[in-house]
Formats: structure tokens, sequence, C-alpha cells
């Protein structure tokens, strides 16, 4: 039986203290909302890149975990807008 295949979404999470940019793995067909849903108690970002809530970047990481509870707001990038 073959896995199907997982598409990267690059997607902006804000925390209470940081805003995280990167990617995360989940099916093509499947909504981020379902993902966070479903996801257990955390997620796993890779190619993250973390800001303070000033934008000063303070470390890129190839590879963190996010606690899902901190999440505050998730966005994808494509859906992002400048103002």
């Amino acid at each position: 039986m073959q896995e199907e295949p997982q598409d990267r979404t690059k997607v902006r999470i804000y925390t209470d203290q940081f805003i995280i940019v990167g990617e995360i793995a989940m099916f093509s067909d499947t909504r981020l909302t379902d993902y966070i849903i479903s996801a257990h108690d955390f997620i796993a970002i890779t190619h993250a890149q973390v800001c303070n809530l000033e934008n000063k970047v303070l470390f890129n990481a190839d590879f963190l975990n996010l606690q899902k509870d901190k999440v505050v707001i998730i966005v994808p990038e494509t859906m992002m807008k400048p103002v």
C-alpha cells in the first residue's frame, strides 16, 4: 500500500511571543483547519524563521516543534495580503 504524498505548505504562525514562518507537511486535499484540529500536542515546522513580535529575527531552524496550544493565529503564506 502506497502512502499518499504530502505537500509542504508555507505558513505564518503567531503566538503570544513569536512570529514563526515555516513549512508544515500536510496532504494536498487537507484544509489547514483540519490539519490543526487533527494535530496532537505539537506541530512540526521545517525551514522555520522565528521572530519576536517586532519582527526581529531571533533564529532560524531546519526543524522545530511548536506546542499547538500556543498558536494564536495560523495562516498560509499564500493568503497573506500586504496592507
